[in-house]
């Protein structure tokens, strides 16, 4: 199964070009997901963080208040690596704990696995998978989807777009980029042209490249 990452910026589109990729066909392993669910009540990422921010960050029923984690992690890069160093290997081990499950399993099998996460280029992953796909925009279109679909002010915005890799580090360890600034029949085009790619690449062929842009 070839491994493909798909990343982007805050409010970039990543999630509708996954869809997209999901309709093609693509086993979708959403890390963030992953992450919420090492995150709530009983989750395996859960006493650790509690332990390390406080309980301070508990809301209601002792879940993990999310909106409260991030007010600490997206104005203080020492606590955003911590809150990283805690949660990303337990997301690396169920992500490779659900490959492992969908290639043993006697259903039909993808040829591809898109590893969805924010954080692929930010954490080093990108590097162990077999292609790179990013989701790019630019920051006022970022800021205005983000402020647009609620839950985040301008301010908040810019403060998580400026905790991520600049996209330019993206792009350049990206084997493909989706540029997500236009209509909705554009970007699913340009995801089909990519599907297309994919689909003729063999992954005892590929010789991925090796390269950390934020070195």
């Amino acid at each position: 199964m070839l491994r493909v990452g798909l990343t982007g910026g805050l409010a970039s589109g990543k999630s509708t070009v996954a869809a997209f990729f999901r309709e093609l066909g693509a086993f979708h392993v959403d890390a963030d997901l992953i992450a919420h669910e090492l995150l709530a009540p009983g989750g395996d990422a859960t006493e650790a963080v509690v332990a390390r921010f406080g309980r301070g960050i508990l809301g209601v029923g002792e879940a993990i208040d999310r909106k409260a984690l991030a007010a600490i992690v997206f104005a203080d890069p020492k606590a955003l690596a911590d809150l990283n160093a805690l949660v990303h290997p337990k997301v690396r081990a169920e992500i490779a704990r659900r490959i492992a499950a969908h290639t043993a399993s006697t259903n039909p099998k993808a040829e591809v696995a898109l590893i969805d996460a924010a954080l692929l280029v930010e954490t080093g992953m990108h590097r162990d998978l077999d292609a790179l796909i990013v989701v790019s925009c630019g920051a006022a279109t970022q800021i205005a989807r983000a402020v647009a679909r609620g839950g985040l002010t301008e301010d908040e915005a810019r403060s998580r777009i400026a905790a991520q890799a600049p996209l330019a580090d993206k792009r350049a360890a990206a084997d493909y980029v989706i540029d997500n600034e236009g209509s909705l029949d554009e970007t699913k085009r340009q995801v089909a042209a990519v599907w297309a790619s994919l689909s003729v690449e063999s992954p005892r062929r590929r010789a991925r490249r090796h390269r950390d842009p934020l070195r």
